[in-house]
């Protein structure tokens, strides 16, 4: 049982999250103040979705360049449809999540059938809906948010439990079953791992990226809506620093960039390892843009960690093979 808990994606996160916790809490006990566990909660709420987003693509062995771009896309809907057309903010929200969904969808069709990398492809599209975002705001924000969606965004349920913790177990949920207790999520997996053998076995390769893809949106534009919500205020530059964060979170928490293997929960744990060491950075007074080299060190660490299981696994299978 230790040893199987000791291979698992989420059991280093963690120890790390935990010896995190423990360290700041010593050498700064207000780091376990309510208000500061709230703050903590709401940028991990947020940042969670953000790198749900990336990992289902991740999953296929792709990448999405343009998560940031949907999900400001999505964020200056939401906040555009209420404020231009006074359309109810439920309405709102679904409206804008249908645009991320769609988004999603274009990146997935260009990515199946055009045989051209997710890299370009997404590249290209953020490019595309950024100027699209741009053209809609003129670079300016929507600053007529309703006084629920401010509350939803920033207040607690059950303090210092903010309500943004509620979508993002939901979501968490949603794709761990998804992934691991359902065919389609079996299928995204098996074309992540091996692609040629997946297809080979029945499954529609093009149709399990455009699924893949249109998740991703789904979720990025979740993150845009739930971010109009914490800053109150529909802010054409939301999603503008996503990208780094989407990959690390992940990657941190067990997920092969080749594809085939993501683990839920270790993402989120990546998450929570980072919105530490930001909110650490804040607490001591230390530059924040140093958590900027602090992600890249991270993400190389962790990749090399993944390296050398790869490596340890396929020593094993040789040597069993003997």
């Amino acid at each position: 049982m230790s040893q199987k808990l000791w291979q698992s994606d989420w059991f280093g996160p963690f120890l790390v999250t935990i010896a995190a916790i423990v360290i700041v809490s010593l050498f700064n006990p207000s780091f376990l103040s309510p208000f500061n566990i709230q703050i903590l909660l709401l940028a991990i709420s947020v940042n969670a979705i953000i790198a749900f987003s990336q990992m289902i693509i991740i999953a296929i062995g792709q990448m999405n360049l343009s998560v940031g771009a949907v999900g400001g896309l999505a964020a200056i809907s939401f906040g555009g449809i209420m404020e231009v057309w006074g359309v109810p903010w439920p309405i709102a929200a679904a409206l804008a999540l249908g645009i991320g969904f769609l988004a999603g969808i274009a990146n997935g069709v260009l990515c199946a059938y055009t045989g051209i990398s997710a890299f370009v492809i997404t590249l290209a599209t953020l490019s595309v809906f950024k100027g699209i975002n741009l053209g809609i705001t003129e670079a300016q924000p929507f600053y007529e948010i309703p006084e629920t969606v401010k509350a939803l965004g920033n207040e607690t349920f059950l303090h210092p439990l903010p309500w943004l913790v509620i979508p993002v177990i939901l979501a968490a949920f949603l794709l761990w079953n998804l992934l691991f207790r359902l065919p389609l999520g079996r299928a995204i997996l098996a074309v992540g791992g091996n692609e040629h053998a997946a297809e080979l076995s029945g499954i529609s390769v093009p149709f399990i990226v455009i699924v893949a893809h249109a998740v991703s949106g789904l979720l990025a534009a979740l993150a845009g809506i739930m971010l109009v919500g914490r800053l109150q205020i529909g802010q054409p530059t939301i999603g503008d620093d996503w990208l780094i964060l989407s990959f690390a979170a992940p990657v941190i928490g067990g997920a092969i960039l080749t594809g085939g293997h993501v683990s839920v929960a270790g993402t989120f744990l990546g998450v929570a390892i980072v919105a530490i060491i930001t909110q650490v950075l804040v607490l001591f007074s230390i530059d924040p843009f140093l958590v900027q080299v602090v992600l890249g060190g991270l993400i190389l660490w962790a990749v090399g960690v993944n390296r050398l299981r790869e490596v340890r696994a396929h020593r094993k299978s040789a040597a069993g093979a003997r």
